[in-house]
């Protein structure tokens, strides 16, 4: 959902075209996962509950659905299609897991018309959303359905163990066949509720290489900006009570090490932002103007997994920021650093990829002619600790920080930012030796030092120099002036 990109095979001349998906019209596709699913639920109820086992993840259940009907399933206008269901009784108990009833996502998902967003992912797939907004349904590659398949056992055991997590809550995955033509599709839980205004819209990997929302992105009503966008506009990070923030940050911490021992990486953290500081008219207009087709009441919280349950659990409300209100809609609490109220939805989207043989390729080849920490695709450790690194330092900060004279991220150094800058321009490579004499006309970097050490080193990482002096025969007089850590 990072980035838009139309995958059609309309007929041009036709306003309000519909989209097609593999040749498929999206209306097809959408009643056939509505009578599928409808089946497939419906059918589960009748078998009798008990613990998974191991062959529960590698069942695929198969149905004939002729447009004409049968005994078992009903007429319909769309072309006759066969729909297939993944590790039924595996998907039921992580629904079950999550609080979903059967009736309840039967009622979700086959009620009213599932709605098309207009903001489809990079990949060409296909978004839905149900009316109720509870759930999102994507279409998905033969190699995506396939790593979910393999990844089952581990989801389920993971899932048993760290029930609060912000990663994609999978409810259910399908195939639709017709005309030799497969549709695969997974259900999620919905990380951005339409309902509520999103200000500000994010899809953070970390990483900086190309990492800016593009120009015809920025035209929409609704863009999704990028990281560099994010360290433009949030340049101060934002900010949460202690209890939250450490909540978030082993929420996270525990999610990419997940990620990691399944070898998972270019996935992305989706960060909504709604600010609650702007006027009530305001908001109206942008509820309007943003989800005129809802059918949810303004005031109906979200029935399952809020984000702030995701890192919480039931019963938060983070009270150190805002009280918990039927308007936050699970959000969690936070502020700007301008002491904006906000309320932040987010999740880890795009985990379905595994660290192949062509993206193994693909990060070698992007390494030999840009830099190689920069770029999103990398393996699966350096990207956990590369984006965890980004997300603790520059995204998410303690509120206790913002009454400081300072910016949360310096640290108080000797040298002026300037004269920091002015250093970073004199190194052409990530490090530097300076030789032993150094003029006396530049500025020193050593307080209460009368010489140089006969080996300095200079390095730059992630926008910080470290100045790392090792003594030889010159004795430092200071030892806390033996290391200089400037902050860019």
């Amino acid at each position: 959902m990072s980035s838009a990109a139309e995958n059609g095979d309309a007929a041009p001349g036709k306003q309000n075209e519909e989209k097609t998906y593999k040749k498929t019209a999206s209306s097809a596709i959408k009643g056939a996962i509505q009578l599928g699913i409808g089946y497939t639920v419906g059918n589960l109820t009748s078998k009798p509950e008990r613990d998974v086992l191991m062959q529960d993840f590698y069942v695929v259940e198969s149905v004939f659905l002729p447009s004409e009907g049968s005994n078992l399933t009903p007429a319909h206008h769309y072309p006759d299609f066969r729909f297939k269901t993944y590790a039924p009784l595996a998907f039921r108990y992580f629904r079950e897991l999550f609080g979903i009833k059967p009736d309840d996502y039967l009622y979700s998902i086959c009620s009213e018309p599932l709605i098309e967003l207009s903001n489809p992912g990079a990949s060409g797939s296909l978004f839905f959303v149900t009316s109720d907004d509870e759930f999102i349904i994507k279409t998905v590659q033969h190699k995506e359905a396939e790593f979910l398949q393999k990844l089952l056992p581990g989801y389920y055991m993971n899932l048993n163990q760290n029930p609060r997590t912000l990663l994609p809550k999978f409810y259910g995955l399908y195939c639709m066949q017709s005309g030799g033509i497969n549709i695969r599709i997974v259900v999620m839980n919905n990380v951005l509720p339409r309902s509520m205004q999103m200000h500000f819209t994010y899809d953070l990997k970390g990483s900086t290489y190309k990492r800016r929302a593009s120009r015809k992105e920025r035209e929409k009503s609704s863009p999704t900006f990028k990281d560099l966008d994010f360290l433009q506009d949030m340049h101060e990070g934002l900010y949460f009570d202690t209890e939250t923030y450490n909540a978030l940050m082993k929420t996270l911490q525990r999610d990419c090490r997940v990620l990691e021992s399944f070898k998972i990486m270019d996935y992305s953290l989706l960060l909504g932002i709604h600010i609650l500081d702007h006027s009530l008219k305001d908001k109206e207009e942008e509820f309007s103007q943003n989800v005129p087709d809802a059918k949810r009441p303004g005031m109906q919280k979200v029935l399952y997994s809020t984000a702030m349950e995701s890192i919480q659990g039931p019963g938060k409300s983070g009270d150190g920021i805002i009280a918990e209100n039927a308007d936050t809609m699970g959000g969690i609490p936070a502020k700007s650093h301008k002491g904006e109220k906000l309320l932040l939805f987010m999740g880890i989207i795009d985990i379905l990829q595994s660290y192949r043989l062509m993206k193994k390729l693909e990060h070698s080849w992007k390494a030999l002619v840009y830099d190689g920490d920069t770029v999103s695709v990398h393996r699966p450790s350096f990207y956990a600790d590369r984006f965890l690194k980004f997300m603790t330092s520059r995204v998410f900060k303690k509120i206790q920080a913002l009454g400081s004279r300072h910016r949360p991220d310096l640290v108080p150094s000797t040298p002026s930012l300037f004269e920091a800058a002015s250093l970073a321009t004199t190194i052409s490579s990530s490090s530097l030796y300076v030789s032993e004499h150094c003029p006396q006309d530049r500025t020193t970097l050593y307080s209460n030092s009368k010489g140089l050490p006969s080996s300095s080193t200079f390095t730059l990482e992630e926008g910080t120099i470290y100045l790392t002096a090792e003594p030889n025969t010159v004795e430092v007089q200071d030892d806390n002036a033996s290391v200089l850590d400037v902050y860019l």
